[in-house]
């Protein structure tokens, strides 16, 4: 590998040329191998100890590289170090074809380009576009229109959705079933009928075993650019601006809004019929029931700003601290009780 080979990437790297064969941690890198470091004091002495024969760093990092190890100068290493591990592990590329054992419609329109597995099962008048991979036994109901270059993992459903270009849906995730709607009567339930589609744009990722479910009348849309991790649960009609990050075990109830750029931690609820604005940051097991102003941090259920939640735990501690007793100042005039048993 040339050491500048991430030069165009943000990166800079010194005028020689090194043969590195792998990528691997600070602590276990050989001569051989390429690292990185994040810009984080904390592991300043993993990085001062490694044998890497090179390393992607801050600048700020510079000095506790060792003299023998070539010194990658990136201002965001992480980025740089996905783009070099990239070099070292590109994604696979298409088999073009399609299994014997996979269930075609005769009127869905699959590019030459395009890889269908084993026991995938295509259905009517299916649009799949080039360069696609369609794992093992995933199911495309008909009518799904799939872009280019997008990748559906293994189990994964897809039905009434239209899926934008560099999509990665990962291995189990379910797209386009019918969302949680019903009414109640005297009678019981009566279940309401789901009609709209699941709209996921461009260069969006869905996590394994993650569930979109479609519109009720309107569609759920996934903005270009979200990030998805596993185990999310999309209600019907969300809508999720570009940029988002939601984290796995998060659930997203009917109807809600979230601007761009909006993260949701890991195990975060938000009720139906909300909107989150845009920039907003959302805790870990944080509970939003009421909209959210932009560029908001909230953590708790019910949600709160940050500097109030942690108020409130500071002052839950010094009670329990007290043991449970509250302490007062005596009222202005008040005389200090002075019985005496």
């Amino acid at each position: 590998m040339d050491a500048a080979g991430v030069d165009g990437e943000g990166a800079e790297a010194p005028p020689r040329r090194l043969m590195l064969h792998r990528i691997a941690p600070l602590g276990a890198a050989t001569a051989e191998d390429v690292s990185f470091c994040l810009n984080n004091r904390k592991y300043a002495a993993a990085l001062a100890e490694t044998r890497a024969g090179a390393v992607i760093v801050h600048p700020d990092m510079q000095g506790q590289v060792p003299d023998a190890t070539v010194a990658i100068l990136a201002d965001d290493p992480l980025v740089a170090w996905s783009r070099v591990a990239a070099l070292f592990h590109p994604l696979p590329p298409a088999k073009p074809g399609i299994h014997p054992s996979a269930v075609v419609a005769a009127s869905a329109r699959i590019d030459p380009s395009t890889e269908i597995g084993p026991l995938a099962v295509i259905g009517e008048n299916v649009t799949i576009g080039p360069r696609g991979r369609v794992g093992a036994m995933v199911v495309i109901g008909d009518g799904v229109e799939i872009g280019r270059d997008v990748r559906i993992g293994p189990h994964a459903s897809l039905s009434h959705a239209l899926i934008g270009d560099r999509v990665y849906i990962y291995p189990g995730a379910r797209v386009g079933q019918d969302g949680f709607g019903f009414a109640i009567t005297p009678q019981g339930f009566h279940t309401v009928p789901q009609l709209g589609r699941v709209l996921i744009e461009n260069d969006v990722e869905v996590g394994a075993n993650t569930t979109i479910d479609r519109g009720t009348m309107e569609d759920t849309i996934i903005g270009a650019g979200s990030r998805i991790d596993n185990l999310v649960q999309i209600g019907h009609n969300v809508r999720i601006g570009k940029a988002c990050v939601i984290v796995a075990q998060v659930g997203i109830s009917g109807s809600t809004v979230l601007e761009n750029q909006v993260v949701l931690a890991g195990q975060a609820g938000i009720a139906g019929h909300l909107r989150i604005g845009a920039g907003s940051r959302i805790g870990a097991q944080a509970g939003v029931m009421a909209d959210v102003p932009a560029r908001s941090e909230l953590l708790g259920s019910p949600a709160q700003p940050v500097k109030a939640f942690f108020k409130e735990i500071a002052s839950i501690r010094r009670w329990v601290r007290n043991g449970g007793l509250t302490t007062k100042s005596p009222a202005r005039g008040a005389k200090p009780n002075s019985d005496v048993d």
